[in-house]
């Protein structure tokens, strides 16, 4: 067996792996750049070593500096992860040379299915439905427009040696595929030093369904069953879930039995994910194969009850599977939504900067946090932007997904910005309740970004009703503070009025045991919670119904969030009430002369000069970040005053890229 295991990885996956790595009594060695001097997997591994400086081209990515990582340690194998050299055959053959256990597939397993047209060369020849598409290489963008044409839009466009969404564009048009192929090639580029790409028909209303697979070194293979991951955005997955709402029986074992036979026909030994695109009438195509551990994996774990690190590194002892195609029983239901440090109401540009605070919600046999990050810790611009995974589990779906709601609502993350508002307001979503789904999710029901969920009445009420509790407790607690000798305001008595998102509601309230009743709009809710002054989360009952709030201040109040929705709320005595409606509103300042960038990165291009005319929808620059390019358009015509930033300047957020007259 394994003795110690050099992680070749960072952030959650690399807790992950140590988590089961000292469940099983073996050693673990973490290895780390610059700005991941003091991060979470550093301190749980037995050890750590330094391997360079923060972009991972220069440390992460270096093969031989993670190869004098192991001789300095005396790592006997190195797990992976997934991203960063995972999929990098020549990593697998450099530790074989050297005599190190790699916990993975073997590296011709890893060429084969690592480049995307050869895979779907050999997927057909194993009789695994493919897409129709042109898998040769496509030097021009001239020849990838030809090529679309003779497809027929829409068509993607997609890195050979491409992952987790980077170097993919959807393409409508001729303009589409020539902007579409250079994005792709110099996303591919930066991220996997490949810049090749291909172009495949883009199959309309699908739903991306993958199968996990497990093999082993003596010809084993099985499949554990289906993950639906149609809740993408930019091609990225963001709410996963085992098993999938849509597949019957029928056609998961036919998914089940193409992905083993691809599995077969390229001898792998590991865990690894066959991908499909299933479209409305449950014809499915393969799609790619990723050769490592997927982020996604905690739902099969949970569904399963298998853990697939341990079968990873039991594999690559040499070990047979322990279980057979029969064994492998679904119960239950799970869910993985993705937390990332992005703004949704900013488009979902991404945040970086200190995590002020960090509280996840309370891990139990229903709820799991994969995470590698820490209450103080940074979120740096050099990595992907995901700060955890949060994993539910119920006996149904709509249990696991009640759950998932609550546990988001638990979730207190400020310092940042982050998408739990939106996550929470994809799982309150009907379709989604419904199981409607499709890779085109979330573009059509938020055609216009996220601009925050809308909550139903009931839940609007008992809000306003928390709110009353939480303000009178912290009136009592400044009564107490100050010597008052009454811990309620004098002037209001037990008469509130409640300012929620600008609406005013009367209220009358009553003592209750441990809370509070209050009514208003003909109505009385009744809120019990043992919160105390000073807590961010408020976690009670209104009316017997359990809800949790989490609690921001205002100079007017609060900023109260539930549900995906973020409110300000303020309650105050009638006569503060009047005098506030008097107050006057400060309009904001006029920034629509300025082009600002929207989010701390790279400018990776500025494409118009000063005195330059521009049309709206213009390409005006290009502005990296974490891994992935952001093209920023004019929103109307106008004439370039002066430009105030070049190619390779690192700015910060609303830095002004150009001015307009």
């Amino acid at each position: 067996m394994i003795k110690k295991i050099l992680i070749a990885n960072r952030g959650e996956i690399a807790c992950r792996v140590i988590r089961t790595a000292r469940l099983m009594g073996i050693e673990t060695v973490a290895v780390y750049s610059e700005a991941d001097r003091n991060a979470l997997h550093v301190e749980q591994a037995d050890e750590a070593v330094f391997i360079g400086a923060p972009p991972a081209s220069e440390s992460y990515l270096v093969i031989d500096t993670i190869l004098d990582a192991i001789e300095k340690t005396g790592a006997d194998a190195v797990h992976p992860g997934y991203g960063f050299l995972s999929e990098r055959a020549e990593f697998a053959e450099a530790l074989d040379a050297k005599g190190i256990t790699f916990i993975g597939p073997r590296p011709d397993a890893i060429r084969a299915m690592g480049d995307k047209i050869e895979s779907k060369k050999l997927a057909k020849d194993a009789g695994v439905n493919t897409i129709p598409g042109y898998l040769g290489e496509i030097e021009t963008d001239d020849e990838a427009i030809k090529i679309a044409q003779d497809i027929g839009y829409p068509v993607m466009i997609k890195a050979s040696a491409g992952g987790g969404g980077k170097g993919m564009r959807v393409a409508r048009n001729d303009e589409e595929v020539r902007e579409g192929y250079q994005s792709a090639r110099n996303e591919a580029r930066s991220s996997f030093a490949d810049d090749r790409v291909f172009v495949e028909k883009f199959i309309e209303e699908p739903r991306h369904i993958e199968i996990q697979v497990l093999g082993d070194k003596h010809g084993n293979a099985i499949h554990l069953g289906e993950r639906e991951c149609s809740i993408q955005r930019r091609h990225q997955k963001v709410i996963e879930e085992a098993p999938s709402p849509f597949l019957d029986p029928e056609t998961r074992a036919a998914m089940g039995a193409q992905a083993v036979a691809l599995s077969k026909a390229v001898n792998y030994s590991s865990a690894g994910t066959v991908e499909f695109i299933v479209d409305a009438d449950k014809n499915f195509y393969f799609l790619e194969m990723n050769t490592r551990l997927q982020v996604e994996h905690p739902v099969t774990e949970l569904v399963t009850g298998l853990d697939l690190v341990e079968q990873m590194i039991r594999v690559a002892s040499g070990e047979e599977l322990s279980i057979s195609q029969d064994d492998v029983e679904l119960r239950g239901w799970a869910m993985e939504a993705r937390v990332y440090a992005e703004d949704p109401y900013r488009g979902f540009l991404p945040s970086t900067g200190r995590l002020v605070r960090y509280q996840a919600p309370r891990e139990d046999d229903h709820v799991r946090v994969d995470t590698g990050v820490f209450e103080g810790g940074e979120i740096s611009i050099y990595y992907d932007p995901m700060i955890a995974k949060l994993c539910t589990k119920g006996t149904t779906r709509d249990d696991a997904i009640a759950r998932l709601r609550e546990a988001l609502d638990e979730y207190r993350i400020t310092g940042i910005s982050h998408n739990i508002p939106f996550l929470s307001a994809v799982a309150a979503h009907p379709r989604f309740q419904e199981g409607r789904l499709s890779t085109n999710f979330i573009a059509e029901e938020y055609p216009d970004g996220y601009l925050g969920a809308d909550l139903g009445p009931e839940e609007q009420a008992a809000m306003m009703a928390s709110a009353v509790l939480i303000h009178r407790r912290n009136v009592a607690r400044e009564g107490a503070i100050s010597g008052r000798l009454t811990s309620v305001d004098r002037n209001s008595g037990e008469h509130w009025v409640v300012s929620y998102d600008g609406d005013n509601h009367e209220a009358v309230v009553g003592d209750g045991v441990d809370g509070c009743d209050v009514s208003f709009d003909g109505k009385t809710y009744a809120v019990r919670s043992d919160w105390f002054p000073g807590e961010a989360l408020f976690v009670g009952q209104v009316n017997s119904r359990a809800i949790a709030v989490q609690i921001g201040r205002r100079d007017d109040g609060y900023l109260l969030s539930h549900g995906g929705a973020e409110v300000p709320v303020a309650v105050r005595t009638p006569r503060a009430a009047e005098l506030a409606a008097l107050m006057p509103y400060k309009e904001p300042p006029d920034l629509s002369k300025f082009l600002l960038c929207p989010m701390p990165g790279l400018v990776v291009s500025v494409d118009v000069e000063q005195g330059e005319e521009v049309k709206a929808g213009q390409v005006l620059a290009v502005v990296e970040a974490m891994k992935m390019e952001n093209v920023l358009r004019a929103e109307r015509d106008g004439v370039v005053k002066d430009v105030c930033a070049k190619a390779g300047d690192s700015l910060a957020v609303d830095q002004v890229i150009l001015e307009f007259d």
